[in-house]
């Protein structure tokens, strides 16, 4: 047992020590599976406790679902019955608004049909109405087309167009002017004799307007039915126009008898505005032969100019009676302006006597104030009135006295004490046995 097994160095190892060594590490190798043993059991422990604690708590939990479901169904219950009631309710209560309202909308539905056939009915009235008044003017678009018919008739005829338009120039002519500023078919001394004529204020020269304007070629060109006959009507109408100008200027520019300028009346705005437009070689021509070729508005808007010239002539002639009414005028504003300023010292006057007025009826209102303030008994009164009827007899023979030396009448007035003999108080205290006249206050106190 003692026999050296292994040497280390100096130091040999026997058999015993090694079995001792061996016993030693397999003592601590089973103290380690102990200790590891221990611990595993303690690990295992605490996982079966752990496991048993969630156990537990999962039984806990299961309990606690049991109890909310079985809670849950008991609500559930009692929200069916609840539902089931209130849906009995609500099918009873919509049955019931259904019935109203199939009464109410059968009703409505009745009234509304009523009302529909009433508006139905008013609208077939006022559609006959309509077609009434379609009918009349029906029968008045019927009537103008016969007048159109006419009037193309009339302007067909060259005399019967010249009455046309020599009718439509004397209305306007009629309305503008008054009867002594024109002549309709007056004679020149030539002899010729123009449609109208206008008198122009402060000249013996008047103003020619003609009438008879050439209408068949315009005629033609408007029921031109093809570029020749269009082009030959219009060559036709340009030269009927020019040849008319031609005549007005031969015929009625007399020097010193009529207006270096005349005008030719166009009895159609739709014509005038074609011949500006599609003949401005005879818009010219008559421009420089100083013939104004107008259409109807043209010709109201020069009587109107006219008729200004007039009445500005009018007024050139009453200038002398407007100037001395105007100085009359003037007279009787310089008049009123001095009674007015009269008048208006009078109020300052007035005014001022009603200050002074209210001024001494305030002063009279104050002082009687005061005297109502003053406590005066009985005795003191008499005793001041005796003091006053001596006081007025002296002044009384001493007047006498005085009217027999100087034999001169003297005025008097009456006087009062302000003081009696107990010392009575008033607006302002005078000596003992002195007066003082009414009329002798100083201008303040009055």
């Amino acid at each position: 047992m003692n026999d050296i097994v292994i040497t280390l160095g100096q130091h040999g190892i026997s058999t015993f020590q090694i079995l001792i060594c061996a016993l030693a590490l397999i003592g601590l190798l089973v103290l380690w599976l102990l200790i590891s043993l221990s611990r595993q059991n303690t690990v295992r422990a605490q996982e079966l406790f752990d496991a048993q604690e969630q156990a537990r708590r999962q039984r806990a939990q299961v309990d606690e679902l049991s109890r909310l479901q079985a809670e849950m169904t008991g609500r559930m219950q009692t929200m069916a019955e609840i539902f089931s009631t209130r849906q009995t309710e609500m099918s009873q209560a919509l049955t019931n608004r259904m019935d109203g309202m199939g009464h109410r909308l059968s009703q409505t539905v009745t009234k509304s049909l009523g009302d529909q056939q009433k508006m139905t009915g008013d609208h077939l009235r006022a559609l006959h109405e309509r077609l009434a008044l379609i009918d009349k003017a029906q029968g008045n678009i019927t009537e103008l087309s016969g007048r159109v018919v006419e009037l193309q008739q009339i302007l067909a005829n060259k005399q019967a167009r010249g009455t046309f338009g020599q009718g439509r120039m004397e209305a306007i002519i009629e309305d503008a002017l008054p009867k002594h500023a024109y002549d309709f078919q007056f004679t020149l001394s030539n002899g010729k004799r123009p449609d109208c004529v206008v008198h122009i204020p402060n000249d013996t020269a008047v103003l020619v307007i003609d009438a008879k304007f050439p209408l068949e070629g315009w005629t033609a060109v408007k029921e031109a039915a093809n570029p020749d006959e269009d082009k030959a009507a219009r060559s036709r109408f340009r030269n009927d126009v020019k040849k008319h100008i031609k005549d007005i200027s031969e015929r009625y520019f007399l020097v010193g008898e009529t207006q270096d300028t005349a005008f030719m009346f166009v009895p159609s705005e739709s014509l005038f505005a074609d011949l500006h437009e599609q003949f401005d070689d005879v818009v010219q021509t008559a421009y420089r032969a100083r013939i104004v070729i107008v259409s109807p508005s043209l010709l109201t808007l020069s009587i109107q100019v006219i008729q200004s010239i007039l009445k500005d002539a009018r007024m050139r002639e009453q200038a002398h009676i407007i100037q001395r009414e105007v100085t009359l005028l003037m007279e009787d504003v310089t008049r009123l302006d001095d009674r007015v300023s009269k008048l208006q010292a009078h109020f300052g006057q007035t005014q001022k006597d009603v200050d002074q007025i209210l001024t001494s009826t305030g002063k009279i209102v104050k002082r009687g104030r005061k005297i109502e303030e003053i406590d005066v008994s009985e005795a003191e009164l008499q005793a001041a009135a005796r003091d006053n009827s001596d006081q007025i007899a002296d002044k009384s023979e001493n007047e006498e006295t005085l009217e027999s030396e100087t034999s001169a009448p003297v005025e008097d007035t009456p006087t009062f004490p302000l003081k009696g003999p107990y010392g009575i108080a008033g607006p302002k205290i005078a000596e003992p046995g002195t007066s003082r006249s009414l009329f002798s206050m100083d201008e303040e106190e009055r």
